[in-house]
Order: structure tokens, then sequence, then C-alpha cells
């Protein structure tokens, strides 16, 4: 069939902004109850509420467990983290527990009983609205006092975002401690400023966990914790086995023999090991590397519970790894040896196993995030629920290219190009695309390599996308990520830049026509590109979401807690460098945009709050740059409302058509104050 010759950007789709919202999100916290897997699932309709879902073996169709308003997420670091637990029983079903997202409850329920409803285990916060939290749970069946559920209790002192504690805490599973607080045990002192759930060896008789302080992240050093556990179910000779400052674990678990396995980037590079915590008079252990490799077998811990390995039954391991886009993969301890899944899938997050039984979220660049399932007795991939289903043809997909470019210093930055394609259009002969650089939230985090249909909704209209895995990126091993440590505002800035300038240089896209985009450390990468010298004249638009704008309003009180010193490695201590945090800071260089920006902003957004967009938007009112500020009433930090996502998708698209001077007529107009 001829193509239709018609200019970048004015192409038709059926990739709309609709189609966008009711794909956004994807399964996670994945989990066996007995030989059954669990996880929760995004509902974009639904008011963005996370369902969960429950695949018994032999059923064709996963099940719902709970119906809306039931919303089994929680605010612990305010990114929440592992929001159930089950445990399968002889008789009446498995028992589950999880957290609710409107009042922070943990709750627990029997979905095979009839007529049961979820019952409260936690009390509401008196002092504090939403003040008690919970998250990463482990069921103790086994109490002599009553079985229980142990997991990270993050209780708020005070109306501050730091006015706050963690502690490790035990709740009776009667429900005895709905309405008295003084019944939940706390099973640790709240010396740690960060912990994650515990996890029980298998005899029961010891418990692990990650612990970490400020102003470390979790990616730049923890603590790998251990107590034994005495009769009456209290943690004894708590201390450090492994771990420090300059070593980051990311994940623990039990080997079935007892032994500790280890997700630890003390080689540089985030590798597998096995820590025998007898062998030694110490009571240190002996540590042996497992599987030595230059790739990552974990990434940024930036919800607690997340997984990236899990034991088999028979000692063989489960775990995720690669050298950025990780791949699903089982691995022999005893001989090195590491055998991948077979399938089309190049990326998966979480796992979980049961029985002989590997689960993983896994995906492509032609397929959305589906649960698969991989049965190691016979080396059998195949997807068992979230089927891929193509809402349009795949022939509107974008056709990703995974490009190394070249930075300053000759450095390596990793980058996902996705040029513009549709099976029915093409370009006057001679016409460069506009191309839009897409800068990862985090910043220590990455951009996959997955179908995205935000991205094709850009790309089948004739924008190119690039995604831009920045200096300070994971997946790249320690060095890379530690490019950005002092540098946040200046590599993020030159190494978008370089990928921008580069697929101008090469005749790729129109240098006249280069936009910026991000959220959260995104939106700040954004920011900062449209007021940096380092990216002077470079784009011609830019479209901020939620972003920090002020370093020091940031560094000090506009926060929530876990990121509250996360500058200090970004870009210095405060004190020590406050010209630092004022030069690098857009809100203080807002005179030096020149160009049309779209802000879009949660306003029930506590990580980065809309009073800095406000502060912003006042700098650069009546200075004559056009520029829009969308606000959402009801949404935090990253946006899960399906109408919100169709009005932020199609306000960004506008920005595009005004300042490319592309004309179509599909599209609602965004008015540009000026």
């Amino acid at each position: 069939m001829a193509k239709t010759t018609a200019p970048y950007g004015s192409w038709p789709s059926p990739v709309d902004a609709a189609l966008v919202a009711s794909h956004d999100g994807k399964p996670e916290y994945l989990g066996a109850v007995g030989d059954e897997i669990w996880w929760t699932e995004p509902r974009p309709a639904e008011g963005g509420r996370r369902a969960l879902m429950r695949l018994a073996p032999g059923r064709a169709e996963a099940q719902s467990v709970l119906p809306a308003p039931w919303n089994v997420r929680n605010r612990v670091i305010e990114y929440g983290g592992l929001p159930w637990a089950g445990t399968p029983r002889h008789e009446d079903g498995p028992l589950i527990v999880f957290t609710h997202f409107a009042d922070q409850r943990l709750y627990a329920y029997e979905p095979d009983t009839a007529g049961q409803a979820p019952r409260p285990l936690t009390p509401v916060a008196e002092a504090v609205p939403g003040g008690l939290r919970w998250c990463d749970p482990v069921i103790v069946p086994d109490r002599p006092t009553g079985p229980e559920v142990w997991c990270v209790l993050e209780e708020f002192t005070g109306e501050g975002p730091t006015d706050l504690r963690r502690v490790l805490a035990a709740v009776p599973l009667d429900g005895s401690a709905a309405d008295d607080r003084s019944l939940v045990r706390e099973l640790t002192d709240d010396t740690s400023r960060f912990v994650t759930g515990p996890r029980r060896s298998p005899d029961g008789s010891r418990v692990a966990w990650l612990a970490w302080d400020h102003p470390a992240m979790p990616w730049d050093g923890t603590r790998v914790m251990t107590a034994s556990v005495d009769g009456d179910g209290r943690f004894e000779d708590v201390h450090t086995v492994v771990g420090g400052p300059q070593e980051s674990v990311a994940q623990i678990e039990w080997a079935p023999d007892g032994a500790l396995l280890l997700a630890t980037d003390e080689s540089g590079w985030w590798n597998l090991r096995r820590l025998d915590l007898d062998a030694s008079a110490s009571g240190s252990g002996a540590s042996t590397e497992l599987c030595p490799r230059e790739e990552e077998f974990a990434a940024g811990l930036w919800r607690i519970g997340q997984k990236w390995f899990a034991p088999l039954e028979g000692g063989l391991i489960a775990t995720l790894h690669g050298r950025g886009s990780m791949r699903l993969g089982v691995l022999d301890p005893e001989t090195g040896e590491l055998a991948d899944a077979a399938g089309p899938w190049t990326e998966w997050s979480g796992v979980a196993t049961a029985g002989s039984r590997v689960f993983g979220v896994a995906a492509g660049p032609h397929s959305s995030h589906e649960v698969v399932e991989l049965d190691t007795r016979t080396g059998h991939s195949r997807v068992v629920a979230a089927h891929h289903k193509d809402p349009v043809d795949p022939a509107y997909y974008p056709q990703p290219q995974e490009r190394t470019f070249t930075g300053p210093d000759g450095r390596e930055i990793h980058a996902q190009v996705y040029p513009p394609h549709n099976p029915g259009f093409q370009a006057p002969e001679g016409e460069l695309p506009p191309y839009a650089v897409w800068v990862h939230g985090g910043p220590t985090s990455r951009a996959p390599l997955v179908l995205d249909l935000e991205i094709a909704y850009f790309t089948s209209r004739g924008i190119g996308v690039v995604e831009v895995n920045y200096g300070g990126s994971t997946g790249y091993g320690r060095a890379y990520r530690n490019r950005l440590r002092e540098q946040w505002g200046v590599v993020d800035v030159e190494d978008c830049a370089a990928v921008a300038r580069q697929l101008a240089a090469e005749g790729e896209a129109d240098a006249q026509r280069l936009a910026v985009r991000g959220g959260s450390a995104g939106g700040w990468t954004s920011a900062a590109s449209l007021t940096s010298p380092a990216a002077e004249g470079l784009y011609a638009c830019g479209t901020i979401s939620y972003p920090i704008l002020d370093l020091a309003g940031w560094a000090t009180d506009e926060t929530h807690d876990f990121e509250s010193q996360y500058l200090e490695s970004l870009v210095g201590p405060l004190e020590h460098h406050p010209e630092r945090y004022r030069d690098r800071s857009p809100l203080h260089r807002a005179d030096r945009i020149t160009v049309p920006f779209l802000l879009l902003q949660g306003l029930e957004d506590v990580i980065c709050p809309p009073v800095q967009c406000e502060r912003f938007v006042a700098q650069v009112d009546g200075s004559g740059v056009p520029y829009a500020y969308l606000t959402f009433e009801g949404e935090g930090h990253g946006f899960r409302r399906a109408e919100t996502i169709i009005r932020a998708v199609e306000s960004e698209l506008s920005l595009y058509l005004q300042t490319f001077g592309i004309e179509r007529d599909d599209v609602p107009v965004l008015e540009l104050n000026r």
C-alpha cells in the first residue's frame, strides 16, 4: 500500500489519549500463596486504585479478589511498599493481609469464606491522620500466643514530613489491635531510620532485614541486620552482618538450607552472594560469590519489598539480571551456571516462585507487561495473566533502536531512540522530524525498553522520542550511577543535550524542533535544561511534570522523609554549597527561560509539592514567555486517573503543535499564558 505524504506531526493515528490512559501501569508485587500466584494490578478507570489479583493452577483467568473501592496500596516512604501477604490453610482457603490506601490500615481477609468482609487489624491514627502506615508484611502463624503479622511500621509523631519513626512490628491477627495501639508489639527500636520487612529463616529461629540511615539512599549503602527469635517472639542479639556506607545490599532472602542470599554491589555491580552465618566464629558469616558478572542482579530499592530474585525448591535461584534491560534466568549456585528463560520478552520486573515454577512480569518492545510463568522442569514459558492484546494494529507501534551516544569527555550515554513511525504516512522528502527527549525520574532509575502507548501516541503522529538513561541511571554498574554524585543538574542536563545534538547532527532530528520532557526528577532535568547554559538554545519547548524546582526548599521541609537528604549525594551538603543549590535551581534561573513550556502538577503531591510550581510560575508570569500551568485535584506524585492522563497527554501534544508549527484539528488547544 502506497503511503500518504504529510508533514511530521500531522499524521492521523488510532492511538488516542484514552487508549494511553487505559493501559497505564503494570502488574506488581507478585507472590505465591501455596500453589497460587497473587499480585496487584492498576485500574486507571477506577480512580487509579490497585486491585488484588489471584490465579490458581489450572485456571484460565485471574480473579480480582476485592471490589472497588478497596485499593491495595500504602504510603510507606510515600512511594509505598509491598502491600499484601498471604498464607495457605488446609481448610477455608488462603488468609490474606493487605493495606488499604484510603486509611492506611492493615486488614485481614479470607476470600473463600462466604460473606466474610475484610476486617481491620490496626488502629486508625489519632494524632496525625493516616499517620500509622504498614508495609512488607509476613504472616507468622506459629506464635505460641497467637498468629501475628510482622511488618514495617511507619509512625508519624508530628505534622512535619520528617516527624516520624520506623520500626519492625508484630500485629495480632485476631484483630485485637484494631482499637488498641498498645497491642502492637514492636520488634525493634527506631535506631535505624529506614528498615525493610523481616525475612524469617526456614526454621523460624532467625530473622534478617535491611536498614539504612540518612543521608544515604538505599543504593548508596545499606546494612544487613540479623537477630535470633526467642520463644516469646522477641528479637535478640541484633547486629549487622554485612554492608555499610559504601555497599548497597538491595535484597535478602533465606536459602532453603538456612544460608542468607544477598544482592550486593560490593564488586561495583549488584551481584548475588551467599552468606553462611554459622561458618565463622565472629557470626558475620562466610561470603561466596554465586555468579560474578559485570551485570546487575538488582536495581534501586525505591519501594520496600521489591524483589529481583527468589529461591526455588532444591536450591536453585530464579533471578533477574542484565546490563540495561533485565531478563529472567535460573541460577545453579553450586556451579554458577545461569540459564535464561526462553521467550520474546526483553524486560522483566518482579519475581516469585511456587514449587518449581517461576513467575515474573515481562514485556518487550512490541508487547505490554504480562504475568509470565516459567516451568523450570520443562523450560517452557507461557503468559498466564494480564495477556497482551493489541488495542490497535501493531504496525502503529514504534520501532525502537538501542543506542550508545558519546557525551562530554567521551563518556558513554545509553538511550533508546523511537523514530516517527506510521504504516500509512511518510514525511515530504527532505523534512526532518521533531523529537522529544524523555527524561526518566529517580534520578537513580532507568527507562526500560518496552512497549509504551504514550510513546506510540507521539511516534505514530510523526514526532520522534528518545529516552535517555543519563549518567546516574541504574542498570550499568555503580560507577555509572556515581557519575551523578554532586552533579545533578549538570551531568543529566549535559547527557540529554548531547543525545539531542547528536541526533540532529546525524540528520535524524530537526535541530529547530527539539523538546524536552520528564516527571519528578525528570521534571527537574527538563526545567534545568531550559535554564542551563549547557543546553542554551537547544530546546524549542518543554513539558515539566511534578518537578523539583528549588533545591534549597526541597532539601529543608518541602519533601518527604525518604528523599529529604537525597541531595547530600546529588548536589552536596547544603551548608557547604549554598551557592550550588541556588545556582542550579530553575526557580532562581527562571529569567533564562525563553521558550514555551507546560507545567503539570498534582495538588496532593507531598514528594514534589505544588508550592514549588507556584513560586516558579510567579517568576515567569508576565515575562512574555508562553506557558500553561495545569493542576489536578486528587492526584499525587505521578498521575493515576484516566481523565488526568488524557488531559496531560493531549496538552503536551498541543504544546508541540503550537511550537513546531504543525497543523491538526483533532486535539484540544492548550491555552498558553503570555
